[in-house]
């Protein structure tokens, strides 16, 4: 496949076209940015951790996502009250694009990436910029116990 100039041209082409794009405009200073798209949210990598996460679907998928662990949970929470446990991934916070003060907040979530404060982000498997492994050829599949008994 190949890519049009808006996407060879500019690594951080999918967060600038992103509807909360300009919200984490600082992030694009960073010098280890990786952007990349998981679950269909646009995501972005510090340092080799996965940050944050852009999405614009229905709710639960229309906000910002915060990659954390449920220890920081409530210290993150009592610092911006905005942010909810995401219904889905429920180790992760959410910042619904509904909440009161949703720009103050995600600018106050860049600032926290940035700084590299380590209650924001996950490890994670980065995405891969070279060619794909092929797939391994189809064989002849084992024999499951069930079928072998009835043989």
């Amino acid at each position: 496949m190949r890519l049009g100039p808006e996407l060879s041209d500019d690594p951080f082409a999918r967060l600038r076209r992103h509807r909360f794009g300009d919200l984490l405009e600082d992030l694009t200073e960073e010098p280890t940015l990786l952007v990349s798209t998981m679950f269909g949210c646009v995501s972005c990598y510090l340092n080799g951790l996965l940050v944050l996460g852009l999405a614009e679907k229905r709710p639960p998928w229309r906000g910002i996502l915060v990659p954390t662990v449920k220890e920081h949970h409530a210290a993150l929470q009592s610092e911006l009250p905005d942010l909810v446990v995401h219904s889905v991934i429920g180790k992760w916070l959410y910042l619904p694009e509904s909440a009161a003060s949703f720009e103050e907040s995600a600018a106050e979530l860049v600032r926290l990436a940035r700084a590299g404060d380590p209650r924001i982000g996950v490890e994670a498997t980065l995405p891969s910029r070279g060619p794909r492994k092929p797939a391994a050829k189809p064989g002849r599949k084992k024999a499951t116990a069930r079928a072998t008994r009835r043989r």
